[in-house]
């Protein structure tokens, strides 16, 4: 009997993550269609970035999981960075819930992927128990998550660091205050502390790269679009202390967009997607594929790849370190 790729996938993760038969895909915009190759790098800190994705090994979650495995082993990936809306459709309620293994651990149990995972919340955490994904990771240190907004530094080499910013962006926005699931969970939270936090932090940064991570996007073609709360909140801080790079989810799929030196990426395709995504006057690329993004950090650039749940390399990107 005949197997379709999907199931093809399905057997290869779980037996042996070997390389999957080569295929094609057409070229749009910027994007190089090529299967992954072995990495053969300087010294550079490398990243695999993605959201969206807990739904118990469904709609396209496992095939993503195969090829995120198969690039970290490629890539030599130092860690997973989860851009929130870990899992669906409710968060999880404890540290104890079942979700932890169906959507998690028993879907991203490759050795290639027994690396830190640096995660955010995202809204749909919000309809569950936020501080249980704060306490999971201190009895499961694969799953890091010290504060629903913190900063991390990363050293690239001997004299390059990137510090990550990783916000909490559900709070900020006023459709959440209104929404009978979230808006008790979001009223506990001080929007204007985390700002002045955010504005602090990055002001003390020394690093020669500076990312910042948010769930929601700040501009987009996708099905949500643009985040008028983070235009206004969050955008003038990326412009004014010079962050080259905000990584997102929300929107289901794929895409680069760009407002003077500040590169947006949306990486929300981790399982379900949504057809729903267009160009706007900031696109660089978008595509409604599942997939994930890996990013490769160099001393004086940044090489962003957008995969897909084949294994497919649909997009590539050099973002340099200084315009």
């Amino acid at each position: 009997m005949k197997q379709t790729r999907r199931e093809f996938v399905r057997s290869l993760f779980v037996a042996s993550q070997a390389a999957l038969v080569t295929g094609s895909f057409p070229s749009s915009l910027q994007a190089a269609a090529t299967l992954l190759e072995p990495a053969d790098l300087p010294a550079s800190l490398n990243v695999i970035v993605f959201g969206d994705w807990g739904r118990n090994g469904q709609s396209d979650q496992v095939e993503v999981a195969a090829q995120m495995a198969l690039a970290s082993q490629k890539n030599q990936t130092r860690f997973v960075l989860s851009v929130g809306d870990n899992f669906y459709e409710h968060g999880v309620a404890s540290a104890e819930d079942p979700q932890w293994q169906s959507s998690f651990e028993k879907v991203y149990h490759a050795p290639s992927l027994q690396i830190p995972w640096q995660v955010i919340l995202g809204n749909h955490d919000y309809h569950g128990n936020c501080e249980a994904q704060i306490a999971y990771g201190q009895t499961h240190p694969r799953w890091q998550m010290p504060a629903r907004y913190y900063v991390k530094s990363c050293p690239v080499d001997a004299a390059t660091t990137a510090d990550f910013f990783y916000l909490d962006t559900t709070p900020m926005i006023r459709a959440y205050h209104e929404n009978a699931r979230t808006r008790e969970a979001v009223g506990t939270q001080d929007v204007k502390k985390q700002i002045a936090w955010f504005e602090s932090a990055l002001a003390a940064s020394r690093a020669q790269w500076k990312i910042v991570i948010g769930h929601h996007p700040i501009y987009s073609g996708g099905e949500h679009g643009d985040t008028a709360e983070l235009v206004e909140l969050i955008l003038p801080l990326l412009q004014r202390y010079q962050v080259q790079a905000y990584f997102n989810g929300h929107d289901h799929d794929l895409q680069h967009l760009q407002a003077g030196s500040v590169n947006f990426f949306c990486t929300g395709a981790g399982s379900a997607v949504r057809p729903a995504v267009k160009a706007t006057e900031h696109t660089r690329f978008a595509k409604s594929c599942s997939g994930f993004t890996t990013v490769r950090i160099q001393a004086d650039r940044m090489q962003v790849e957008m995969i897909d749940l084949h294994g497919t390399r649909v997009y590539a990107a050099a973002v340099p370190r200084a315009s």
